[in-house]
């Protein structure tokens, strides 16, 4: 299934949005900025979880910016988010307050965000991938 020209520059757009959030966050992952210390040490995978999710998360974005690979990033980052929000949900918060960061829910609305690009972009690049493309 071919992408009208408008629904190219929407994909372009979520593209966009769902790399730069997560590329804006991979400074302080890989930093070892306090925040993200505390927030990985309360989820028990501090340094591990933290560039581990940050090497995930920077090639999920490469591969949503890159044209062929759209579908693959997507799903990556569908994966990726679903664990944040899950965190967020289960252990952290949602305005990070058993990390002691409290961000007013910003990390939690731009894991939401990222997750919502990546759902549309799957399911407008369904046909790049094996399984469902076929369907």
């Amino acid at each position: 299934m071919a992408l009208s020209g408008k629904q190219i520059w929407i994909s372009r757009i979520l593209q966009v949005v769902a790399a730069i959030i997560m590329l804006q966050t991979l400074f302080f992952k890989f930093s070892g900025a306090e925040e993200s210390i505390k927030i990985f040490s309360t989820l028990g995978a501090e340094p591990w979880g933290r560039i581990g999710s940050g090497i995930i998360e920077l090639i999920a974005a490469a591969l949503l910016i890159a044209p062929n690979t759209v579908a693959y990033g997507a799903v990556l980052t569908v994966g990726t988010m679903a664990g944040a929000i899950f965190s967020h949900l289960t252990v952290l918060g949602i305005d990070l307050g058993a990390a002691g960061v409290h961000d007013g829910g910003a990390l939690f609305a731009l894991a939401v965000v990222t997750f919502l690009c990546a759902v549309t972009l799957i399911y407008m690049h369904r046909d790049k991938l094996p399984i469902i493309g076929n369907r």
